[in-house]
Formats: C-alpha cells, structure tokens, sequence
C-alpha cells in the first residue's frame, strides 16, 4: 500500500477562510487609524487657524471682517480647502465681533463624533448641528450632512 502525503481540500478552505478573516480584520484595523490621523491633522489645522486668526486681529481688538478670503489674502491659510468635511466651511466674526467660529459642513457621523466627545481646548465652545455639546447627548446625523461650529473667544 502506498502512503500518500498533502492537504485535503477541507485543510485549504479552511486556510484559506482564515487568512480571509484576517484580512478583512486588517483592513477594517488600517481604515479605523487612517481616519483617526485624518481628524487629528484636521485638530491640529483648526487649532492653527483659531491661532492665527486670534494673532492676526488682535491689534484691531475685534474680529470683524474675518473670513477665509481674508485668512487666504494675508497669508494665515494656503487655500479655501476645509481640514475636514466639505468644502463650504467659514470662519466668522460674531455680532458684537467679541468672538469668531469655525464652521465645517458636510461632516460624516463619524467625524462629527470625534469632535462632539470632547471639548477642543482650543475652543470656547462647540456647536454640532445648532446645539452645543452637552454629556451624553449625541446630536450628529448618521448622514453625512453635519455641521461643527467651533465658537473662540
């Protein structure tokens, strides 16, 4: 009788099933921590902003006429291109021009809860979708359709 030696096709399934599962684990582990660099460098960007935004008029004592135009035209930004979400984001001067917000638009959910867990503190405030971050209260939207207002004095 002769011995034969190898793999049965149930043995390469389920090798195969496994490296499968590993795989897929992988990649969920890699989109999960590129997204967490991505909104950290967008942390880091709107925190300059609010820096240079504070540093540039604080010899005016207000900030009335703040934009991203103006960001733009005196060197503070490079572009219009938002940290984050879409690209119609502002910078604003309030009424009384004692205080100014970053807004981003068209935030995916979970964007928008990186920034609703905790306050920036950067910044005085956080709006998201009109309501300032409060314990326990989630108010972003499972579209990718909200807004964070960040409110620096």
């Amino acid at each position: 009788m002769r011995y034969e030696s190898g793999r049965s096709l149930i043995e390469i399934v389920g090798v195969i099933a496994i490296g499968t599962v590993m795989t897929a684990a992988a990649i969920g582990m890699y989109r999960t921590m590129r997204d967490n660099h991505v909104r950290n460098i967008a942390d880091a960007e709107l925190k300059q902003v609010a820096s240079d935004v504070k540093m540039l008029m604080e010899t005016r004592g207000d900030y009335t006429g703040v934009s991203v135009d103006y960001l733009i035209k005196s060197g503070a930004l490079k572009s219009d291109k938002a940290p984050l979400g879409g690209d119609s984001w502002s910078v604003i001067a309030s009424a009384d021009g004692l205080s100014f917000s970053i807004n981003l638009t068209e935030l995916t959910q979970g964007e928008c809860a990186y920034f609703s867990t905790a306050l920036p503190t950067w910044a005085t405030s956080v709006l998201i979708n009109g309501y300032e971050i409060r314990d326990g209260f989630d108010s972003c939207f499972s579209t990718p359709t909200n807004q964070v207002s960040f409110i620096i004095e």
